[in-house]
């Protein structure tokens, strides 16, 4: 059993806390047309990102018939990030309510932490975008930190938010997020606005969903008119 009431809220960051589909597609659209490949259509890139960078690379050069070798890994890399860096927040958005109620946390003493596999640079500058200030830690992919669903970056966030696994949730659209929750032993909430669907997150082990940030909102405590 989970102990009673959160000390924090930990949020992955796309398809979570920020509406990035349209960008990361034609961010990688570009980047694959510039060297030769065909494109894909936005709504394929739901089931490509999730795992990093690297792996997000790898799965277009597949999902297109290219090739998969480090050369080639490696150029559409290079591609993809001199193009996110570019335009980081082209066609990025906030979900509805969401910034409203990391605001509602804050006031409430939640303490709140951002963990994506989005490299760390690109993940502070969406956040303090769409959220400012808000968050009290924000943390991408850093080098010799392993990715979720490994433990290692969410217990860390935890500590430095002075909270104890036990009374955080972690918060996700992805099978990936509620594997990392239970490898954390963190109390878990899949949203259901998210890149991925409801099975892929009861079939992780989702133990709350939420269809809206009203939803959310209830399960930390913040009532209608609290």
């Amino acid at each position: 059993m989970m102990e009673p009431g959160y000390q924090a809220c930990i949020f992955d960051l796309d398809g979570t806390l920020a509406d990035t589909l349209r960008s990361i597609a034609a961010i990688g659209n570009g980047a694959l047309q510039a060297l030769g490949y065909p494109t894909l259509e936005t709504d394929r890139y739901r089931m490509l990102v999730g795992n990093g960078a690297d792996t997000l690379i790898r799965r277009m050069l597949h999902a297109v018939g290219g090739p998969s070798d480090e050369a080639a890994c490696a150029r559409l890399r290079a591609e993809y990030d001199r193009r996110y860096a570019a335009d980081p927040l082209g066609q990025v958005t906030a979900y509805p309510g969401l910034p409203e109620l990391l605001g509602r946390l804050k006031e409430k003493g939640i303490r709140i932490g951002v963990l994506s596999n989005k490299p760390h640079d690109m993940t502070q500058v969406i956040v303090a975008a769409l959220y400012g200030t808000v968050p009290d830690r924000v943390w991408g992919q850093r080098p010799g930190v392993p990715k979720k669903p490994d433990p290692t970056a969410a217990l860390a966030l935890a500590a430095e938010l002075a909270a104890s696994p036990a009374r955080c949730l972690y918060v996700g659209d992805s099978g990936v997020d509620m594997d990392t929750a239970r490898n954390a032993g963190m109390d878990s909430c899949g949203v259901l606005w998210g890149f991925r669907d409801e099975e892929e997150l009861q079939s992780h082990g989702a133990r709350h969903l939420a269809a809206d940030a009203g939803a959310l909102g209830a399960l930390l405590g913040l009532e209608t008119g609290a």
